[in-house]
């Protein structure tokens, strides 16, 4: 029964359902994730941590990356149930259909260069932030 709650849990979200259904298409990359979802890394880190405690998604540290995909080998009969129907049922609906058109030019950039282009803004607003708050301390 637990594991019914936790797979429900983690489908009721809009954001880990749109992160479910674009591994559909094959592994992705976090950076990738994070750039169809247009979330912070760290939002899209606790999803997809979501998602594989359900046992919906499977992952692997490759370097400094992680990669995702769904668990298909390792799928429960309810999790295979479940993905059938999500598939079945919003697979043609609007943010399925945009994000399927935003993946697909996210597919054809580089991964690692998106990584490390999301690593320097990430570098540059905690810098931008730091620099404010040593401002207003020294009012």
């Amino acid at each position: 029964m637990k594991k019914v709650v936790r797979l429900l849990q983690a489908l009721a979200d809009e954001n880990r359902l749109r992160a479910l259904l674009a591994l559909e298409r094959g592994e992705l990359c976090a950076c990738q994730l994070v750039e169809l979802l247009r979330l912070a890394p760290s939002t899209v880190s606790q999803h997809m941590g979501i998602l594989r405690r359900a046992g919906l998604v499977a992952a692997e540290k490759r370097g400094r990356w992680m990669y995702y995909r769904t668990a298909d080998e390792e799928a429960s009969p309810p999790v295979g149930r479940a993905k059938a129907f999500l598939h079945t049922c919003l697979q043609e609906t609007a943010p399925i259909l945009r994000d399927r058109k935003r993946l697909a030019a996210i597919l054809r950039r580089d991964p690692h260069e998106l990584c490390r282009r999301q690593s320097r803004r990430a570098a540059s607003a905690g810098q931008a932030a730091g620099g404010r708050g040593r401002q207003r301390r020294s009012r």
